[in-house]
């Protein structure tokens, strides 16, 4: 992602890289299903393969979370994003920004990257058609100068998929 919010993005705080450090030891340890964190040298910003559950429209798909950690992590939340090519989800836009409502409003200090990616693969699975959002055309134009997903307001209305 190349936004302005990535290159101004201020170093984590000693509580986030304690956080994070730790998340990473536990997710060495016991990895959620389907998940496999792609080993970089940048604890700031995670790079994570996706694969599709066995019996859903996603099997034997594989797709790429990019997980960008702010300075006050945990108290405030990651941005977290499909790297395109996203999947074709009613809640994900082509850009790769997801409309999921614990990335944004419900999400809470307790929350992990494994449970980020627990509940986004729960999105995916329960998905009954592969389509875009109804507004992802204009929602990506007016995205394209860089706009993080954590700027958009989001209106979270539809919990069946």
């Amino acid at each position: 992602m190349t936004s302005s919010s990535a290159h101004s993005r201020k170093a984590l705080s000693k509580i986030a890289c304690n956080r994070l450090q730790k998340e990473l030891v536990e997710w060495q340890v016991n990895p959620p299903a389907g998940f496999k964190h792609k080993v970089t040298d940048n604890l700031q910003r995670w790079i994570i393969e996706v694969n599709g559950a066995p019996g859903t429209l996603y099997a034997n798909e594989t797709y790429q979370l990019q997980v960008d950690f702010p300075e006050h992590y945990p108290m405030e939340a990651p941005q977290v994003i499909f790297v395109p090519p996203a999947p074709l989800h009613p809640h994900i836009y082509s850009n790769g920004h997801i409309c999921l409502d614990i990335l944004y409003d419900s999400w809470s200090p307790a929350m992990t990257v494994s449970s980020i990616c627990i509940s986004i693969l729960s999105m995916l699975s329960s998905s009954t058609v592969k389509q875009r959002p109804a507004d992802n055309d204009r929602y990506v134009k007016n995205c394209r100068n860089g706009r993080s997903p954590k700027e958009t307001r989001w209106w979270f209305h539809d919990d069946k998929v």
